[in-house]
Parts: structure tokens; sequence; C-alpha cells
């Protein structure tokens, strides 16, 4: 057991100080655990969880022709041509990102929704960075609303064997959609008030044009589905990631059919992120391997210690733990990390893990917010800054965002706890 944590801390550093290599690093660390015989070399393939890497994969590939049909671009110009001045418009982007944000992934909804920032910013002479703060974040909150809002949330209704309506409503009371919704609603008072100045008229000239609603429909069909297999009774555990990947496939055939577009090919697989698929692929094996070791159940018993055994201090203390570490390091490897840990923290306790599954994925998701390394879509978001000559201090960044991600933590918090502690 001491051998599989020294080598799972070793990783983590890893991770931590070299985030270019991450894929790298966690594949061969789940190398050393197979080559040190601390995870049996036939355990291999069924530790990694292939329905939450189909659907990761599948859900990036629908994503890129959603994105390329335009679609989110003319529905964000039909919310400013609504909206009185910049302070509403900022506010009904960060909005509008965060919906699109619930079924796509973050990173693409930003990429998505920041263009149409920009143009708002050019067009009237003013800097662009509190914008898309403001959608980058919003987009990032809205990740655990439902079952492919994130990959966080894919990893936990993956190892929960939660469906996509067990987000709106599971087990008879309201889910984690609805606690992030009200949260977003809520934190978006903070940001009328960042905003309160902004009071400028705004109108866009040209309005998007849409030629292809196929892909549209394409992404309408994969949540219409997701929800359908919901109701299937005894399943396979891969059938969420086959619908993801079947409709990336079909997308892919009808391009090449109707449009003719043998490019198409290479593009869309471009847009899947294998870094990530590895990195993912390569952490399953290592938390099985110290899932193996005994090292799983060891933190489990060190976090109940800790708490006294008292349901309240336990969730507390997973909550505000992730917040602050997810403010620094990325919640993918953490919540894969601390998903069997909570799962030992609940069968320790005695109780139903559902209040400590969700604890979990609001503040690691939410936690991400706090700093501009936290999440990708922060990355993301001051990368296109970058880019257009914005350098945006971390004092800036927070400046925004602390008061957000502290009103909707608080907010989750409490609902969770209140919905869930019995």
């Amino acid at each position: 057991m001491v051998l599989a944590l020294v080598i799972f801390l070793v990783t983590y550093v890893l991770l931590l100080v070299l985030p270019k290599f991450r894929a790298y690093i966690a594949v061969a660390s789940a190398a050393v655990f197979v080559i040190l015989g601390i995870l049996p070399i036939e355990n291999v393939f069924l530790s990694v969880d292939w329905n939450v890497i189909m659907m990761i994969a599948g859900t990036m590939g629908v994503v890129y022709f959603f994105i390329e049909s335009k679609m989110p671009a003319l529905l964000a110009d039909i919310i400013i041509e609504k909206m009185p001045n910049v302070k509403w418009t900022i506010i009904a982007l960060s909005l509008f990102a965060g919906i699109i944000s619930a079924f796509v992934d973050n990173v693409a909804t930003v990429l998505m929704v920041a263009p149409v920032a920009l143009t708002i910013s050019k067009k009237l002479n003013m800097s662009p960075v509190s914008s898309i703060i403001a959608i980058a974040i919003s987009s990032n909150l809205q990740g655990a609303a439902t079952l492919v809002g994130d990959t966080t949330a894919i990893l936990l209704g993956g190892y929960a064997g939660l469906d996509f309506l067990d987000f709106f409503f599971y087990k008879g009371r309201p889910g984690m959609f609805w606690v992030v919704e009200i949260s977003a609603v809520i934190a978006s008072i903070v940001l009328l008030i960042v905003f309160r100045k902004d009071k400028q008229k705004v109108a866009l000239k040209d309005r998007t044009t849409v030629t292809d609603y196929f892909p549209t429909v394409v992404l309408l069909a994969t949540v219409i589905l997701l929800i359908l297999a919901s109701f299937l009774p005894d399943k396979p555990k891969i059938t969420n990631g086959l619908i993801c990947m079947a409709l990336f496939v079909i997308s892919l055939i009808r391009d090449l059919i109707v449009k003719k577009n043998f490019g198409v090919v290479k593009e869309a697989l471009k847009s899947i992120d294998y870094f990530t698929l590895c990195l993912l692929a390569g952490l399953f094996i290592v938390i099985a391997g110290i899932s193996e070791a005994g090292v799983v159940d060891a933190i489990a018993k060190l976090f109940v210690k800790i708490s006294g055994g008292n349901l309240f201090a336990m969730y507390s203390l997973i909550v505000w733990a992730s917040v602050i570490l997810s403010a620094f390091i990325d919640n993918i490897p953490y919540i894969a990390t601390m998903l069997p840990v909570v799962s030992g923290i609940a069968a320790l306790l005695g109780v139903n893990p559902t209040l400590l599954y969700f604890g979990l994925l609001s503040g690691a998701t939410l936690g991400g917010n706090l700093t501009p390394i936290g999440a990708s879509a922060n990355i993301t978001g001051l990368g296109i800054l970058r880019k257009e000559g914005y350098e945006v201090s971390t004092g800036r960044f927070m400046k925004i965002s602390v008061p957000f991600t502290l009103t909707a933590v608080v907010t989750g918090y409490i609902l969770v706890y209140l919905i869930w502690y019995k």
C-alpha cells in the first residue's frame, strides 16, 4: 500500500507541475502499476470506464458539427437583438453560455460565445475582458447541470450509475440540474452589480445565417436518446457511450454523402480531445491500482476520522476541500480520484452516498472558477483575450470570479444538503 501511495503522490505532483504532459504522465503511471504487479494485467481493460470515454469522444464530435453549423452564433444574435444595453447583453450572453454548456463541453461553449462578445466590444470600442470572463465562469458553473455538461458530470454518472434524467430528478427528489440553475440565477445578481455601469446601447447589423440544421437535430437527438435510455431496464453499461458515438458517426457519414466533404473526417476527428481521453484512461487504471492496494480505503478512513463520523462535517469537508483544491488543480483527475473515496466514506458512515457525490461534484466543478487556471473554460477564455491583445491579471479575473463563485457555491452547498441530508 505504501508503494502504491508513493507512486500515486508522485503522479499527482507531476500532473500539477507538468500540465502539458498530463496524459503521458497518467499513462506512464498506469504502466508502472501494472509492471510492478500492483494491478493485475487482466484487470487493466476492465478498469477503464469505456462508457465515459465513448460519451466524451462522441459528444465532442457531435458538438464539432453543431459549432460548424453556426447555430450557436445565430441563437446568440437573436438574444442580443432583444437586449437594451451592454449590461443586459453580457448577462444574457453569460446565461446563454450557461444553457449551452449544460449540454455541450465548457471549452466548446466558450469558443462559440466568446466571438460574439468580442464583436460587440469592438463595435462599442470597449474592453471585452469582463464579458469574456463572465461567459467562461458561467459556462463552467453549468457543466454540473446535466450528465453530458462536463467531463466531471460524465465521470460521476458513470461511477454512480446515474442516467440523464437522474440529474433532473433522482429518487423522487430534485437533482443537480435544479441546484445549478438556482445557483446560476442567484450568482447572476453578482454580475449585474459588476456590470451596473455598462449602459451603452448595443445593436448587431447582420444576423448569422444558418443553412444546415441537421447538426442541431443530431444534438437534440443525443439528449432525447440519452433520456430514453434512462428508462431501459438492465441496459449494457456502455449504452450512453454507444449512443453518443453512433450519432457522431451518423454526422460524419451524412457530411460525406450529402456535402461530399471528404476533409470533414479529418477535421471532425481532430476536434476530439485525445489528450483528455488518454488522461482519463490512465487515471482509471491508476485509481484501480491504488484501490487494489487499499489506499482508497485508507483515505476514506482518514476523512471519517477528521470529521468525527459526523455526516454534516463530512459533507462540509468534501465540498469546501473540493472548492479550494479545484481552484488550483484540474478537477478531472481530482473527481476521478475522489469518487471511490467518497463511496468508501459513505460505506463507513453507513449513509446514502448521493449527498456526498453531489457535494463533491458541485464543489469541484464550481471551485475551478475561483482562479484563472482552475478550469479549462477559464484558460480558453483568457487565451482568446490574449490573442486579442488583452493580458488579464489574476486580480482582474478574481474580482469577478470570486464573488460569482462563492455565491454559487454557498447556494449549491445549502440546497444539496437540504435536499439530500436524509
